[in-house]
Protein backbone atom coordinates (compact mmCIF):
# COMPACT_ATOMS: atom_id res chain seq x y z
CA UNK A 1 0.00 0.00 0.00
CA UNK A 2 1.51 3.38 -0.96
CA UNK A 3 2.30 6.06 1.61
CA UNK A 4 0.89 9.31 0.29
CA UNK A 5 0.68 12.92 1.32
CA UNK A 6 -2.73 14.57 1.42
CA UNK A 7 -2.13 16.26 -1.94
CA UNK A 8 -1.35 12.89 -3.55
CA UNK A 9 -4.45 11.34 -2.00
CA UNK A 10 -6.64 14.16 -3.33
CA UNK A 11 -5.14 13.82 -6.81
CA UNK A 12 -5.82 10.08 -6.79
CA UNK A 13 -9.43 10.63 -5.72
CA UNK A 14 -9.95 13.06 -8.60
CA UNK A 15 -8.41 10.59 -11.06
CA UNK A 16 -10.64 7.74 -9.83
CA UNK A 17 -13.72 9.95 -10.12
CA UNK A 18 -12.81 11.07 -13.63
CA UNK A 19 -12.15 7.50 -14.79
CA UNK A 20 -15.28 6.08 -13.25
CA UNK A 21 -17.89 8.66 -14.26
CA UNK A 22 -17.92 10.57 -17.57
CA UNK A 23 -20.10 13.23 -15.94
CA UNK A 24 -17.24 14.35 -13.66
CA UNK A 25 -15.47 17.54 -14.73
CA UNK A 26 -12.61 19.32 -12.94
CA UNK A 27 -12.07 23.01 -13.53
CA UNK A 28 -10.60 26.13 -11.99
CA UNK A 29 -7.73 28.58 -12.23
CA UNK A 30 -4.52 26.83 -13.38
CA UNK A 31 -5.83 23.32 -12.67
CA UNK A 32 -5.04 22.03 -16.16
CA UNK A 33 -1.68 22.73 -17.77
CA UNK A 34 -0.01 23.83 -14.51
CA UNK A 35 -1.69 21.18 -12.35
CA UNK A 36 -2.97 23.66 -9.78
CA UNK A 37 -1.12 26.08 -7.52
CA UNK A 38 -0.39 23.20 -5.11
CA UNK A 39 -0.23 20.55 -7.88
CA UNK A 40 -3.37 18.79 -6.67
CA UNK A 41 -4.45 18.27 -10.29
CA UNK A 42 -0.99 17.64 -11.73
CA UNK A 43 -1.15 15.30 -14.74
CA UNK A 44 -4.94 15.08 -14.87
CA UNK A 45 -5.36 17.19 -17.99
CA UNK A 46 -2.73 15.10 -19.80
CA UNK A 47 -4.66 11.93 -18.95
CA UNK A 48 -8.25 13.10 -19.40
CA UNK A 49 -7.96 15.94 -21.87
CA UNK A 50 -8.83 19.62 -21.94
CA UNK A 51 -12.58 18.94 -22.10
CA UNK A 52 -12.58 17.14 -18.71
CA UNK A 53 -9.91 19.14 -16.82
CA UNK A 54 -10.44 22.76 -17.75
CA UNK A 55 -8.44 25.93 -17.09
CA UNK A 56 -10.73 28.87 -16.36
CA UNK A 57 -10.28 32.65 -16.24
CA UNK A 58 -9.51 34.28 -12.88
CA UNK A 59 -13.20 34.74 -12.13
CA UNK A 60 -14.60 32.97 -9.09
CA UNK A 61 -18.16 34.05 -9.86
CA UNK A 62 -17.90 32.40 -13.28
CA UNK A 63 -16.28 29.25 -11.87
CA UNK A 64 -19.03 28.60 -9.32
CA UNK A 65 -21.79 29.82 -11.62
CA UNK A 66 -20.62 27.34 -14.24
CA UNK A 67 -20.62 24.59 -11.61
CA UNK A 68 -24.22 25.40 -10.67
CA UNK A 69 -25.41 25.19 -14.28
CA UNK A 70 -23.49 22.00 -15.05
CA UNK A 71 -24.75 20.28 -11.90
CA UNK A 72 -28.35 21.24 -12.63
CA UNK A 73 -27.90 19.76 -16.13
CA UNK A 74 -26.80 16.39 -14.71
CA UNK A 75 -23.02 16.72 -14.71
CA UNK A 76 -20.79 16.26 -11.64
CA UNK A 77 -18.57 19.36 -11.56
CA UNK A 78 -15.60 19.64 -9.22
CA UNK A 79 -14.68 23.31 -9.16
CA UNK A 80 -11.59 24.70 -7.47
CA UNK A 81 -11.38 28.09 -5.75
CA UNK A 82 -7.64 28.66 -5.66
CA UNK A 83 -7.68 29.93 -2.04
CA UNK A 84 -10.73 29.99 0.22
CA UNK A 85 -10.40 33.74 0.83
CA UNK A 86 -11.25 34.27 -2.84
CA UNK A 87 -14.67 32.67 -2.23
CA UNK A 88 -15.98 36.09 -1.16
CA UNK A 89 -16.10 36.85 -4.89
CA UNK A 90 -18.52 33.96 -5.41
CA UNK A 91 -20.67 34.02 -2.28
CA UNK A 92 -23.81 34.91 -4.22
CA UNK A 93 -23.32 31.89 -6.47
CA UNK A 94 -22.52 29.61 -3.52
CA UNK A 95 -25.04 30.76 -0.91
CA UNK A 96 -27.89 32.14 -3.01
CA UNK A 97 -27.77 29.69 -5.92
CA UNK A 98 -25.85 26.45 -5.28
CA UNK A 99 -27.22 25.97 -1.76
CA UNK A 100 -30.83 26.97 -2.55
CA UNK A 101 -31.65 25.34 -5.88
CA UNK A 102 -33.39 22.30 -4.39
CA UNK A 103 -35.36 24.42 -1.90
CA UNK A 104 -36.24 27.10 -4.46
CA UNK A 105 -37.51 24.60 -7.03
CA UNK A 106 -39.29 22.41 -4.48
CA UNK A 107 -37.06 19.47 -5.40
CA UNK A 108 -37.38 19.71 -9.19
CA UNK A 109 -33.67 20.55 -9.49
CA UNK A 110 -30.57 20.09 -7.41
CA UNK A 111 -26.95 21.03 -7.96
CA UNK A 112 -24.60 18.32 -6.62
CA UNK A 113 -21.37 20.20 -7.30
CA UNK A 114 -18.17 20.06 -5.25
CA UNK A 115 -16.31 23.29 -4.50
CA UNK A 116 -12.71 22.50 -3.50
CA UNK A 117 -10.63 25.18 -1.78
CA UNK A 118 -7.29 25.24 0.06
CA UNK A 119 -7.53 27.12 3.36
CA UNK A 120 -5.85 27.81 6.69
CA UNK A 121 -2.68 29.37 7.98
CA UNK A 122 0.78 28.49 9.09
CA UNK A 123 2.39 28.70 5.63
CA UNK A 124 3.19 32.44 5.38
CA UNK A 125 0.77 33.30 2.60
CA UNK A 126 -0.28 36.84 1.59
CA UNK A 127 -3.56 38.49 2.60
CA UNK A 128 -6.80 36.57 1.83
CA UNK A 129 -4.89 33.32 1.28
CA UNK A 130 -5.12 31.87 4.83
CA UNK A 131 -8.65 32.74 5.97
CA UNK A 132 -10.71 30.01 7.64
CA UNK A 133 -14.26 30.76 6.53
CA UNK A 134 -15.92 27.43 7.32
CA UNK A 135 -18.55 29.07 9.55
CA UNK A 136 -19.91 31.04 6.57
CA UNK A 137 -20.65 27.84 4.68
CA UNK A 138 -21.81 25.81 7.68
CA UNK A 139 -24.27 28.63 8.37
CA UNK A 140 -25.72 28.29 4.85
CA UNK A 141 -28.56 25.74 4.71
CA UNK A 142 -28.24 23.37 1.78
CA UNK A 143 -24.47 22.98 1.83
CA UNK A 144 -22.45 20.04 3.13
CA UNK A 145 -19.10 21.25 4.52
CA UNK A 146 -16.18 18.82 4.76
CA UNK A 147 -12.55 19.14 5.81
CA UNK A 148 -10.04 16.28 6.18
CA UNK A 149 -7.01 16.19 8.46
CA UNK A 150 -5.16 13.19 7.01
CA UNK A 151 -4.47 11.65 3.58
CA UNK A 152 -6.67 8.57 4.05
CA UNK A 153 -9.68 10.69 4.93
CA UNK A 154 -8.94 13.21 2.19
CA UNK A 155 -9.28 10.61 -0.54
CA UNK A 156 -12.32 8.84 0.90
CA UNK A 157 -14.17 12.03 1.82
CA UNK A 158 -13.55 13.61 -1.59
CA UNK A 159 -14.91 10.56 -3.40
CA UNK A 160 -17.97 10.63 -1.14
CA UNK A 161 -18.39 14.35 -1.82
CA UNK A 162 -18.23 13.92 -5.60
CA UNK A 163 -20.87 11.17 -5.42
CA UNK A 164 -23.11 12.99 -2.96
CA UNK A 165 -26.56 14.18 -4.14
CA UNK A 166 -25.91 17.44 -2.26
CA UNK A 167 -23.60 20.39 -3.00
CA UNK A 168 -20.39 20.04 -0.99
CA UNK A 169 -17.81 22.63 0.02
CA UNK A 170 -14.59 20.64 0.44
CA UNK A 171 -11.96 22.51 2.45
CA UNK A 172 -8.34 21.36 2.19
CA UNK A 173 -5.88 22.48 4.92
CA UNK A 174 -2.86 23.97 3.16
CA UNK A 175 -0.35 23.19 5.89
CA UNK A 176 -1.37 19.53 5.89
CA UNK A 177 -0.99 19.06 2.12
CA UNK A 178 2.56 17.71 2.51
CA UNK A 179 2.94 17.62 6.29
CA UNK A 180 3.17 13.82 6.56
CA UNK A 181 2.53 10.57 4.75
CA UNK A 182 0.34 7.62 5.65
CA UNK A 183 -0.87 4.44 4.01
CA UNK A 184 -3.70 5.09 1.55
CA UNK A 185 -5.34 2.28 -0.46
CA UNK A 186 -5.05 2.63 -4.22
CA UNK A 187 -8.55 1.16 -4.53
CA UNK A 188 -11.75 3.13 -4.78
CA UNK A 189 -13.22 3.67 -1.29
CA UNK A 190 -15.40 6.21 0.48
CA UNK A 191 -15.34 7.75 3.95
CA UNK A 192 -18.94 8.56 4.97
CA UNK A 193 -19.92 12.21 5.17
CA UNK A 194 -21.39 13.41 8.45
CA UNK A 195 -19.41 11.06 10.66
CA UNK A 196 -16.64 12.13 13.05
CA UNK A 197 -13.53 10.12 13.93
CA UNK A 198 -12.58 9.61 17.57
CA UNK A 199 -9.23 8.88 19.20
CA UNK A 200 -10.08 7.50 22.64
CA UNK A 201 -9.43 9.30 25.91
CA UNK A 202 -11.15 9.67 29.29
CA UNK A 203 -10.67 13.10 30.89
CA UNK A 204 -11.19 15.83 28.27
CA UNK A 205 -12.68 15.92 24.77
CA UNK A 206 -10.73 18.03 22.27
CA UNK A 207 -12.98 18.87 19.31
CA UNK A 208 -11.05 19.86 16.19
CA UNK A 209 -11.13 19.69 12.40
CA UNK A 210 -8.78 20.18 9.48
CA UNK A 211 -5.55 21.99 10.38
CA UNK A 212 -6.17 22.00 14.14
CA UNK A 213 -6.41 18.23 14.48
CA UNK A 214 -2.60 17.78 14.65
CA UNK A 215 -2.49 20.67 17.14
CA UNK A 216 -5.05 18.91 19.33
CA UNK A 217 -3.20 15.60 19.02
CA UNK A 218 0.12 17.20 20.05
CA UNK A 219 -1.58 18.89 22.99
CA UNK A 220 -3.12 15.56 23.98
CA UNK A 221 0.33 13.96 23.93
CA UNK A 222 1.72 16.69 26.21
CA UNK A 223 -1.25 16.39 28.55
CA UNK A 224 -0.74 12.62 28.72
CA UNK A 225 2.75 13.22 30.10
CA UNK A 226 1.02 15.07 32.95
CA UNK A 227 -1.42 12.24 33.57
CA UNK A 228 -4.39 13.75 31.68
CA UNK A 229 -6.11 11.56 29.09
CA UNK A 230 -7.58 13.51 26.17
CA UNK A 231 -10.03 12.23 23.60
CA UNK A 232 -9.59 13.89 20.18
CA UNK A 233 -12.75 14.18 18.11
CA UNK A 234 -11.97 14.98 14.47
CA UNK A 235 -15.30 16.20 13.10
CA UNK A 236 -14.35 15.76 9.40
CA UNK A 237 -17.81 17.01 8.37
CA UNK A 238 -18.84 20.40 9.78
CA UNK A 239 -22.32 20.47 8.27
CA UNK A 240 -24.12 18.31 9.10
CA UNK A 241 -22.46 17.96 12.49
CA UNK A 242 -22.05 14.48 13.96
CA UNK A 243 -24.01 15.33 17.10
CA UNK A 244 -24.18 11.73 18.29
CA UNK A 245 -20.37 11.40 18.35
CA UNK A 246 -20.10 14.76 20.10
CA UNK A 247 -22.64 13.72 22.72
CA UNK A 248 -21.06 10.32 23.34
CA UNK A 249 -17.60 11.77 23.78
CA UNK A 250 -18.56 14.57 26.16
CA UNK A 251 -20.82 12.30 28.20
CA UNK A 252 -17.78 10.08 28.72
CA UNK A 253 -15.19 12.75 29.55
CA UNK A 254 -17.32 15.48 31.15
CA UNK A 255 -15.13 18.23 29.69
CA UNK A 256 -14.81 19.74 26.22
CA UNK A 257 -12.46 22.14 24.44
CA UNK A 258 -13.09 23.27 20.86
CA UNK A 259 -10.04 24.17 18.78
CA UNK A 260 -10.31 26.03 15.48
CA UNK A 261 -8.27 28.49 13.39
CA UNK A 262 -11.10 30.86 12.52
CA UNK A 263 -11.73 33.89 14.72
CA UNK A 264 -13.45 32.96 17.95
CA UNK A 265 -16.40 35.38 17.86
CA UNK A 266 -19.42 33.70 16.19
CA UNK A 267 -17.16 30.91 14.98
CA UNK A 268 -18.22 27.30 14.59
CA UNK A 269 -16.89 26.64 18.08
CA UNK A 270 -19.84 28.58 19.50
CA UNK A 271 -22.31 26.31 17.70
CA UNK A 272 -20.47 23.23 18.95
CA UNK A 273 -20.43 24.57 22.52
CA UNK A 274 -24.18 25.23 22.31
CA UNK A 275 -24.74 21.72 20.94
CA UNK A 276 -22.80 20.26 23.86
CA UNK A 277 -25.01 22.22 26.26
CA UNK A 278 -28.09 20.81 24.51
CA UNK A 279 -26.86 17.24 24.40
CA UNK A 280 -24.65 16.68 27.44
CA UNK A 281 -25.18 19.51 29.92
CA UNK A 282 -25.75 17.26 32.94
CA UNK A 283 -22.51 15.40 32.25
CA UNK A 284 -20.30 18.49 32.18
CA UNK A 285 -17.80 18.94 35.00
CA UNK A 286 -16.42 22.22 33.63
CA UNK A 287 -17.50 24.93 31.16
CA UNK A 288 -16.92 24.29 27.47
CA UNK A 289 -13.76 26.16 26.44
CA UNK A 290 -12.61 27.45 23.05
CA UNK A 291 -9.11 27.94 21.67
CA UNK A 292 -9.30 29.84 18.39
CA UNK A 293 -7.83 32.51 16.19
CA UNK A 294 -7.88 36.06 17.52
CA UNK A 295 -10.75 38.41 16.66
CA UNK A 296 -8.85 40.32 13.97
CA UNK A 297 -8.30 39.87 10.24
CA UNK A 298 -5.69 37.23 9.50
CA UNK A 299 -2.33 38.89 10.31
CA UNK A 300 0.87 39.33 8.27
CA UNK A 301 3.17 36.31 8.08
CA UNK A 302 5.44 37.63 10.83
CA UNK A 303 2.59 37.53 13.36
CA UNK A 304 0.66 34.42 12.38
CA UNK A 305 2.36 32.11 14.89
CA UNK A 306 1.06 34.32 17.71
CA UNK A 307 -2.40 34.51 16.12
CA UNK A 308 -3.03 30.82 15.41
CA UNK A 309 -4.13 28.33 18.10
CA UNK A 310 -0.96 26.73 19.43
CA UNK A 311 -0.24 23.53 21.29
CA UNK A 312 0.72 25.64 24.31
CA UNK A 313 -2.65 27.44 24.31
CA UNK A 314 -4.52 24.14 24.03
CA UNK A 315 -2.52 22.57 26.89
CA UNK A 316 -3.32 25.60 29.07
CA UNK A 317 -7.01 25.15 28.29
CA UNK A 318 -6.78 21.46 29.20
CA UNK A 319 -5.18 22.31 32.54
CA UNK A 320 -7.83 24.96 33.19
CA UNK A 321 -10.63 22.49 32.46
CA UNK A 322 -9.12 19.94 34.82
CA UNK A 323 -8.70 22.50 37.62
CA UNK A 324 -12.36 23.50 37.71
Amino acid sequence: MPRWTMIEAIRDALAIALRGDPRVLVFGEDVGKNGGVFRATDGLQAEFGESRVVDTPLAEKAIVGTAVGLAMAGMKPVAEIQFLGFAYEAMDQIAAQLARIRFRTQGRFTAPAVIRAPYGGGVRTPELHSDSLEALFAHTPGLVVVTPSRPYDAKGLLLSAIRSPDPVVFLEPIRLYRAFREEVPEDDYEVPLGRAFRREGSDVTLVAWGPTVPVAESAAAQAAAKGISCEVLDLRTLAPLDRSALQASVEKTGRAIVVHEAVQYAGLGAEIAASIMDLAFYHLQAPVLRVAGLDTPYPPASLEDAWLPSVTRVVRAIERAMEI
